[in-house]
């Protein structure tokens, strides 16, 4: 079963609560990806923006929050159950619309497409 996309899974230790992730180092399931330039908490309608630097040539991308499978604070680091391919395949970041539905509604159209692994 998918989880709502946008929204933290259950059991993903220090989603928000209390703690900032911005700076956290971002690893994909085969590598690191970038560091979170911003993050949301809202429920259902939660998402990392990751500064990808001179991996993607210095874009950005918009993760739902439903990919993250753990968050450490002691190592700054947040982990997602997606490939780096799957990440630079996604959606280009769009600086102006990236809070607008139709945006987000087409990212959760693409990261649905792979069948849910995150979570503990």
């Amino acid at each position: 079963m998918t989880p709502d996309l946008p929204s933290y899974p259950d059991g993903v230790d220090d989603t928000g609560q209390g703690s900032d992730v911005v700076g956290y180092e971002v690893e994909a399931t085969d590598g690191r990806i970038g560091t979170v330039d911003e993050a949301t908490y809202e429920v259902g309608q939660s998402y990392l923006i990751i500064d990808t630097g001179p991996w993607v040539f210095g874009k950005k991308v918009m993760l739902p929050a439903s990919i993250v499978t753990q968050i450490d604070p002691a190592e700054r680091t947040i982990a997602v159950c997606r490939t780096r391919q799957e990440i630079k395949n996604a959606p280009e970041f769009d600086e102006s619309a990236f809070k607008e539905s139709a945006y987000r509604d087409t990212l959760n159209e693409y990261y649905r497409r792979f069948p849910y692994s995150g979570g503990p």
